[in-house]
């Protein structure tokens, strides 16, 4: 799945990407190490890996027209998006 880079704290390595949708979803320093990168620049196009999270794990409440895209996503890798 491709996203945009939205946050990025290099000391702690977490951040949140941005969904095609304008959905933020969170990513932890697991996953962006999981991606080999060194630093991450907010507007980056990225790829990101996911598995369904815990419920109230991502950002994102469920609205009345089914809700949000990256609700109850978690996301297992970040690294740079390719052609």
């Amino acid at each position: 799945m491709q996203a945009t880079a939205y946050t990025y704290d290099p000391e702690s390595r977490t951040g949140q990407v941005l969904l095609d949708d304008g959905t933020p979803v969170p990513f932890d320093a697991a996953a962006f190490d999981a991606g080999g990168l060194r630093l991450l620049r907010p507007g980056q196009r990225v790829r990101i890996e996911t598995e369904a999270g815990t419920e109230g794990e991502a950002d994102g409440e469920a609205g009345a027209g089914g809700g949000t895209r990256g609700a109850g996503l978690r996301i297992t890798l970040v690294t740079l998006q390719t052609f």
